[in-house]
């Protein structure tokens, strides 16, 4: 990647993305990242640490805001490797003639376009323009998409409307994402869309989480839901002790890269 010295706003916007992603970041990988030199960058950190929106470390910054995240697009053009994996462990979950609810969001779209390719027979309920996209070309695939009031930051629809119409499935798996993955349970930046996720989750008899292991132990302004909720975890890294553990007492399937972490027994 790489930004010419003028291009402030763009080279601050991803930072925030990078700081979305992790707990802090470095001046030496993010001058490297942008192609531009850590002095650059030093000053930016600066700049967005004077309007309050990170705090400045030896060395780095970190992110101080649970209730901000970078727009879909950005955040889809991160962690590109680890949402491959995620999609392509997540994918053998899934069978001909499934029903699947999948919600809107980076990790979810790369979970649909490995999906469109692997899996034929499907119907799928979404409230996600992009996952609606990668799946609707596939002639075997059924794609019923929500109502509701469209988010461009957000890239899908959300609102009453979209509850209310996914309250009138059932579906073998729901497939969603989120911003962060505590020993509370996932947890998420926008109320709305922790909403629809809710919903997917009780319309579903299987309730798969897709997350970067970025995201373990990071909070944001609202739990989703408890822990015990969900039926599998799909990263691909393991997480640190305590979650494993967490995960083990709830019985949740943790699948990690090409393999099966955990099981229930």
């Amino acid at each position: 990647m790489s930004f010419s010295e003028g291009k402030k706003a763009t080279r601050q916007r991803v930072i925030m993305t990078e700081l979305a992603l992790s707990p802090s970041v470095r001046t030496s990988e993010l001058a490297m990242q942008l192609g531009v030199s850590a002095e650059t960058v030093r000053r930016d950190i600066e700049e967005l640490t004077r309007r309050g929106l990170v705090s400045r470390t030896y060395g780095g910054a970190t992110g101080l805001q649970l209730g901000l995240q970078p727009g879909f697009q950005d955040r889809d053009a991160t962690a590109v490797q680890e949402r491959d994996a995620i999609a392509r462990m997540a994918v053998q979950m899934v069978k001909p003639g499934h029903v699947l609810m999948i919600d809107s969001g980076s990790t979810t779209a790369h979970f649909a376009r490995a999906l469109a390719y692997s899996v034929d027979g499907l119907t799928v309920i979404t409230n996600g323009l992009a996952v609606a996209q990668a799946l609707a070309p596939q002639k075997k695939t059924r794609v019923v998409f929500c109502p509701g009031e469209f988010s461009s930051d957000e890239g899908g629809v959300y609102g009453p409307d979209t509850c209310a119409f996914l309250g009138r499935f059932n579906a073998d798996i729901a497939f969603i994402g989120a911003s962060g993955l505590t020993l509370d349970g996932p947890n998420d930046v926008v109320s709305n869309a922790c909403w629809v996720k809710r919903k997917m989750l009780e319309r579903a008899e299987r309730r798969a989480l897709l997350v970067t292991s970025s995201k373990f132990n990071r909070r944001h302004l609202e739990l989703v839901c408890p822990l015990k909720d969900l039926s599998d975890v799909v990263t691909e890294a393991p997480p640190g002790e305590p979650l494993v553990e967490a995960l083990q007492v709830s019985e949740i399937t943790l699948h990690v890269s090409s393999t099966r972490y955990l099981e229930k027994e």
